[in-house]
């Protein structure tokens, strides 16, 4: 058996054991396999917050990226209005037909309201241009959707 001993003096005059020294008192064992498990379940938490979190982000980007799109299908629509209807007036009925084919998935819809003054001898004619470019179907996650105007005299 092995001993620690120490050399006795006025305040230990005793020897101690090696295994009384190691052994725990039995009303404290299991506290490390309760701390473990507290560790375990916070760093757990802390990693599904950080994968939500890094979703949300991607997301959110993607989003922005068919906004910009969806803004310059829009603007496209604007500039096919601009250029099909003061070459046939007639064209500019409520609501006008939208340019040929969808513009990079994104439907387009155009309304034109046209308004004739007088301003002494000459005759102005304004048109008034609204495009809407839209993908996917309101309510779910990916409907994207941006609107212009715009005005042009005749």
């Amino acid at each position: 058996m092995t001993t620690l001993a120490f050399k006795p003096n006025a305040t230990t005059p005793w020897t101690m054991r090696m295994d009384t020294v190691l052994k725990a008192p039995p009303h404290q064992t299991g506290f490390a396999a309760i701390a473990a498990i507290f560790l375990v379940v916070v760093l757990a938490a802390l990693g599904a917050f950080m994968v939500t979190f890094s979703n949300t982000q991607q997301l959110t980007s993607a989003q922005d990226i068919q906004g910009t799109r969806a803004y310059w299908a829009a603007r496209a629509g604007l500039e096919w209005a601009a250029v099909a209807i003061p070459a046939n007036p007639a064209l500019c009925a409520n609501p006008v037909v939208a340019p040929p084919s969808p513009i990079d998935g994104f439907s387009i819809s155009l309304r034109c309201f046209q308004n004739t003054y007088t301003e002494g001898a000459a005759t102005v004619t304004i048109h008034r241009f609204d495009a809407v470019a839209s993908i996917g179907s309101v309510g779910t996650i990916g409907f994207i959707e941006r609107s212009l105007s715009a005005s042009m005299e005749r």
